[in-house]
């Protein structure tokens, strides 16, 4: 294969994976020896093993950080800080994409960013749903409030009033019904008394919402 049939073959994909070329009369060893040297040439962007990415400029379609995230961790959802940034519910930017996992936690480090997961146990991985993200790309995610809940699951001392603060959470971004039945749902305490206290503190103090 040469490099602008690959460019042909995948122009349309903002990542790839090894095994899409593969179908035919192929010689995977020597289709793999290709890829790492256009890897090494800048040509193509590493991910994981077994999937790439086209370098600018030939990369038509720039990949979403989201979509990248799914696609290193499959069966994952986006989460966190990541997942209320997306959603304007924190008014930080945030570099690292966090991903919640069925698997074991780790990080990945490529040409394109940070991706770490975290493992949570089955009765935890709901409340995320499939969102679009633009040039027809789609991750996987969690809502505003299960997002705010894995945070506050997986950060030590999560629930505590000072650490739910310094969020500066928007909360007209946030159901709290919704955040509230997630929390009786998941039937951890430390998230039961999070949604409470979060309910007080926009009653206690209106203008919180708007920080």
């Amino acid at each position: 294969m040469k490099y602008h049939e690959l460019v042909k073959f995948v122009a349309d994909e903002p990542v790839f994976e090894t095994g899409m070329l593969l179908a035919g009369n192929i010689d995977a060893v020597n289709l793999r020896r290709q890829l790492s040297r256009w890897t090494r040439a800048g040509r193509l962007l590493q991910l994981r093993r077994g999937l790439y990415a086209l370098a600018p400029p030939w990369q038509r379609i720039k990949p979403h950080p989201f979509l990248i995230a799914n696609r290193l961790g499959p069966g994952s959802y986006v989460s966190g800080l990541s997942a209320l940034a997306f959603a304007q519910a924190i008014p930080e930017y945030v570099a690292e994409v966090t991903s919640c996992t069925g698997g074991r936690p780790h990080t990945h480090l490529t040409p394109l960013g940070r991706f770490s997961f975290r493992r949570l146990k089955a009765g935890l991985r709901f409340g995320y749903r499939q969102v679009a993200l633009g040039d027809g790309q789609t991750a996987f995610m969690a809502t505003p409030e299960k997002a705010l809940l894995d945070l506050i699951y997986l950060q030590p001392g999560g629930d505590d009033p000072a650490f739910l603060k310094e969020l500066r959470l928007n909360l007209d971004v946030l159901q709290s019904n919704l955040l509230d039945d997630f929390a009786e749902r998941c039937r951890v305490p430390k998230l039961v008394r999070a949604a409470k206290r979060i309910s007080k503190m926009a009653r206690d103090t209106p203008e919180y919402v708007k920080l």
